[in-house]
């Protein structure tokens, strides 16, 4: 793929604090008009991945090109065509929708004119027109961040990165910004997310970076790094804690006051039996047990070092 074509290009990222190495190498293609979700436990370095490339951060050494110009020596270009959504909404409660908004075009370089008719238009995408003049402290959870979303939408960025976005945000809410995510997507614009919840990337994400000691430790589509875990899952019910500890460093996934622990499987019938045969050859240490698909939660946990 011709870098013209990558929304993000990355190559070599390496930042340190003092004695600390938060990335230690880590490379990057997100094609134009997609998708990539950024994973990796606290600390793996996904907001410092992100403050590089949207020009807040200098890389130690490595080289990072977004939009088609580089976060360090085009770092003006850069932020012309992107826009940084943080981990919380970041609103002024003493203005209204429609004042944020539109004070956020004429700092995008907009006329007054444009400027009113793109926060219309936002807050009519985003379904706050009828709160629209209101002040932002009157706004729900969900409400601020929608707006905040907006109001990083203001000068059509062609990169947008969301920092854990719904992170504090109810189901109903939850649900709402993915739909967004998909519209940004369909639009042609390029989307980086980084996010604590797997379900969030495993629906939205073209492609899934799994980051773990400063380094990508996998890269693929959600179904490709699925299977290459595991296609499915059997979880076991183990009748007591000998039980439960004997099999424990076998397992991908752990839930201790269940007593199950879930271990990889192709799902078929051979494997689930001889599987069984294999852990409980006496029959006494599993009471019952499930097969179940594979999921990002299993891939995070075995390519992290997690536990749950």
């Amino acid at each position: 793929m011709t870098l013209h074509a990558l929304g993000i290009h990355a190559t070599g990222l390496t930042k340190s604090y003092g004695d600390l190495r938060v990335l230690d190498g880590i490379d990057l293609a997100v094609p134009r008009g997609s998708v990539l979700a950024l994973l990796g436990p606290n600390g793996a370095g996904k907001t410092t991945t992100v403050r590089i490339l949207a020009t807040l951060t200098a890389p130690d050494s490595g080289t990072a090109r977004v939009a088609g110009h580089d976060v360090t020596t085009g770092r003006a270009r850069v932020r012309e065509r992107i826009s940084l959504t943080g981990q919380f909404a970041a609103v002024d409660d003493l203005q209204t929708g429609t004042e944020m908004l539109r004070m956020m075009g004429r700092l995008a370089g907009l006329s007054a004119r444009d400027s009113r008719t793109r926060a219309d238009e936002l807050l009519a995408r985003f379904g706050l027109a009828e709160a629209a003049g209101r002040t932002a402290k009157t706004y729900s959870g969900g409400m601020r961040r929608r707006l905040d979303l907006a109001a990083s939408l203001v000068s059509r960025p062609e990169v947008i990165f969301l920092d854990e976005p719904t992170t504090g945000l109810d189901p109903r809410s939850r649900q709402d910004l993915w739909d967004l995510v998909r519209e940004l997507r369909a639009d042609g614009t390029t989307v980086l997310l980084t996010t604590q919840y797997l379900e969030e990337a495993d629906r939205l994400a073209d492609r899934v970076a799994v980051l773990a000691d400063g380094r990508i430790a996998a890269e693929g589509t959600p179904t490709a790094l699925k299977s290459r875990v595991a296609g499915h899952r059997l979880d076991l019910t183990l009748t007591t804690q000998a039980a439960y500890e004997a099999l424990a460093g076998r397992a991908v996934h752990h839930s201790p006051d269940e007593l199950t622990l879930g271990l990889p499987t192709d799902g078929s019938a051979a494997h689930v039996r001889a599987l069984l045969d294999e852990l409980d050859p006496d029959r006494t240490s599993v009471d019952r047990f499930t097969v179940r698909s594979a999921t990002l939660d299993d891939v995070f946990l075995t390519l992290t070092g997690a536990a749950t």
